[in-house]
Formats: structure tokens, sequence, C-alpha cells
């Protein structure tokens, strides 16, 4: 990798979340410019976890395999990391999961939050926290135009439902606890609301881009079950710089502590059926999909972002369109077949990443 970041050099980081797909990319990028990041969550889930082959556990400071659920635990945790800097990405984060398992996803989507920011308030080292939710925040009408963030909140499933209740719970914080004139910790707090996340490593079920690779390995057919539904498509790097960079200017105090979109440029707001058959031509051969029957579980058609306020106050700005990080996923993807040094790969995409023009 290229010179320590000077702001990132030596920082104390916590990172709930971090055996997860997004947190060990996040985790890896930021050690990799001097930070010194704990991590706390469950245990990834496969051999095969980008947490494993990636190598994360040796490459931060302290992994802690510990539940956003135990408040005691994560509000020890956090005091004996001392962080200066929070990452909450701890979350139950699929929507067709959430059906399955409502009241563990608002235990952990809402109940995570609290705890997450009484441990912050307890610390007595924290200044910046940014809680990372979802662009499915939004109460969601079907526009054509992408949303800004402040729109009305909703969720029609117990995910996105969750997920906005987090946002809720984090701009009560903020107003009770940590402004100006409170009496307690002077804490910047900010939330962050990602597009469709994209990128090697993820082997989630029930995911698309996910299940398109599992196919493409297998030499099977793809199946999908909403053709035309929109989504905003990013490579994961995206949102996560967009993160570190709120995260730097909440710490040195800038007037920034409130919600934030990060997703890609409208021409990378694409159908299902578009990157199934991205994918597939770039992965050669004649992979083929089949459509499952609508099942009675409600799913958003259409979702788009509005990232104006990010783009003109944060200076952010998507590096990569959606042709180069399906790209990039498949290289990752090829690279893992051959049993290649993921690690290195990582680390060699970040560096691609923080070096492209934008």
């Amino acid at each position: 990798m290229a010179e320590h970041h000077p702001f990132w050099n030596g920082k104390k980081v916590f990172i709930t979340g971090h055996t997860g797909f997004k947190g060990s990319w996040l985790s890896l990028w930021l050690s990799s410019l001097g930070a010194r990041v704990t991590g706390y969550a469950l245990s990834p889930q496969d051999n095969n976890s980008l947490f494993h082959v990636a190598e994360i556990e040796s490459e931060i400071e302290r992994s802690i395999i510990g539940d956003i659920k135990d408040s005691a635990n994560l509000t020890k945790s956090m005091q004996e990391a001392e962080p200066e800097i929070v990452f909450h990405l701890a979350a139950q984060p699929l929507v067709r999961e959430s059906y399955r398992n409502p009241v563990d996803t608002y235990m952990t989507n809402v109940m995570g939050t609290v705890h997450l920011l009484e441990a912050s308030r307890e610390s007595g080292t924290v200044r910046a926290v940014v809680n990372v939710t979802t662009d499915k925040c939004y109460e969601n009408k079907e526009w054509v135009w992408g949303y800004r963030e402040d729109e009305p909140l909703g969720g029609y499933d117990p995910y996105s439902s969750s997920k906005a209740c987090s946002e809720l719970v984090t701009s009560a914080y903020r107003n009770s606890f940590f402004k100006e004139g409170v009496k307690g910790p002077r804490i910047a707090l900010a939330s962050a609301r990602a597009g469709n996340v994209i990128g090697g490593g993820d082997w989630a079920e029930d995911r698309l881009v996910p299940d398109i690779i599992r196919s493409l390995l297998k030499g099977t057919e793809i199946i999908i079950r909403n053709p035309q539904a929109i989504r905003p498509w990013q490579h994961v790097l995206e949102p996560l710089g967009g993160y570190m960079e709120l995260a730097e200017r909440l710490y040195q105090g800038e007037e920034v502590a409130e919600a934030w979109n990060f997703g890609p440029d409208d021409a990378d707001v694409q159908t299902v059926e578009w990157i199934v058959k991205s994918f597939s031509s770039k992965w050669g051969g004649t992979s083929k999909y089949v459509i499952q029957p609508e099942t009675t579980l409600h799913e958003a058609h259409q979702l788009k972002l509005d990232c104006s306020k990010a783009k003109a106050y944060l200076d952010w700005h998507p590096r990569w369109n959606l042709e180069q990080a399906i790209d990039k996923i498949i290289e990752w993807t090829l690279a893992y077949e051959r049993n290649e040094r993921m690690k290195a790969l990582c680390l060699r995409q970040i560096e691609e990443y923080t070096h492209s023009s934008r």
C-alpha cells in the first residue's frame, strides 16, 4: 500500500460488524492506512468468508467475537479499546431474512444501535460515530428520482423499517445527549445511507450478486425474482470511502453531524436483469437465467438516491462505474478460484480505487 494516510495513522477505531462483508473491507482499508482497529462482531458464518480469506484478524489490532445485543459486553469491549472513532456496521442486513425473523431483526438493528450509542456515551474517549444504515430507510414511493436526506423515513418490511428506526434513534441521541449545550460527552454523530453494495468476497445468501457468482462458478442457471427491479448498485469501496471521509470531518469538528446518502451516479442505477446479463457477458459462455415465481413477500421495485449533498459538502464522488465494479468482482472471484492470496488482491484493489480519477 501507499504511505499511511496522515489522518488515520495511529487513530484508534472501533468497528462493529467487522467480520461481515463491508466490515472486512473497511477493517482492511483502515488498517492499511495505519489505524489501530478493534472489531466487535459475531463469528463469520463460513470458512470462505472475506474475513477469513483476506486474513483480517491478523491485520487488525484486536478482533472481539460478541453480539451487538449484549450491551454489557459491548460497553466493556469499547472501554478497553478506548476508540476515538466508531463505525457501526453490525446489523441483520437482509430483507427476506427479516420476514423470517422480525423480532431478531429489530433487536439487532434498533436496540443494537441503542447499545452502541450508550457504549459510546460511557466510553470517555469516543469523539465521532458513523452509524451505517441503508437506502431502504426511506418511505419508498416508487419515484423515478432519488431520495434526499430530508425525505420521510419508513419501511414496508421489517428490515427497512428497523433501519428507519435506527435513523430515528440516531437523531434522538444526537439531540438529547451529544449536541452543544447538553451535559455529557461531545460526540459528533452522523448516519450514512448507502445504495446496493457489491464487491468481491460477498457470499451472502439471498443476495443478487453472490447468487450470480455461485451460479457462474457451478455453471447452473441464475435464478432471479424481479428482473425489472431497479437499484442503485455500487462497489463496496465507494460508500466505505464516504464513511471514512465523513468520520474524518466529524472528528475534526466540521458541521456534518447529520444524515448522508452515498450512492452511484444515475447511469449506474440499473435493473436486476441488466446486472445478470452484464455478469454473464463478462464471465463468458452462455449463462441463462430463470425467473422465480412471484412470492407473497413485498420488495420495492424502484429505489434511487440523490447524493448531491455528499458531492457538494464532503467532496465525495463515485470513482468506479458499474462496469468497472463488475470487472473487479470477476477479477476477485477468479483469483479466489485460483487460490491466490486474497489479502494482497484486496489491498491492490483498494490501492487502485484510491488512485482512480473521479
